[in-house]
């Protein structure tokens, strides 16, 4: 005869394991994990300005040495411990994204070029850029609509 658990016994059950989380820790850790990739960013842009640049173009250089620390913190297996404390704060920035791309790449690359790296490079990125992309032509339709 199979045991049916009782629906008490089985919330009970569920309770026990169920992982607890403190909110305000997790929200503390996000804002300061967050707040010292943006300085870091407010860093290199200040850095790069004193050398002579537009602030234009120091947006960009900025962007891509966070994307390349990201994606080096990545291949070290040293990001994820970062998202792991840090949470949203670490992986809304652009650092996250490009966590996002370089992990699968780093995870298959055992299984060569093109059916390891390049089939599961966009395997999370790959539906934002698409939502992105989707979503920015049919605001864009909107906008063209009404200014009509």
């Amino acid at each position: 005869m199979k045991y049916e658990p009782k629906e008490k016994d089985y919330n009970i059950y569920v309770q026990n394991i169920t992982p607890t989380s403190n909110s305000f820790k997790n929200c503390l850790w996000a804002f300061l994990v967050g707040g010292a990739i943006c300085t870091l960013g407010e860093v290199l842009l200040n850095v790069i300005e004193s050398y002579g640049f537009t602030k234009d173009n120091s947006y960009g250089y900025v962007s891509m040495i966070l994307v390349l620390i990201s994606v080096m913190l990545t291949s070290f297996n040293l990001y994820k411990k970062i998202a792991k404390y840090g949470g949203a704060g670490a992986l809304v920035p652009i650092t996250g994204f490009a966590n996002g791309v370089c992990a699968p790449i780093v995870e298959f690359q055992t299984e060569g070029e093109v059916f390891g790296k390049g089939v599961k490079a966009f395997t999370i990125a790959g539906p934002v850029i698409l939502y992105g992309i989707f979503t920015s032509w049919l605001l864009g339709l909107i906008y063209w609509i009404f200014t009509l």
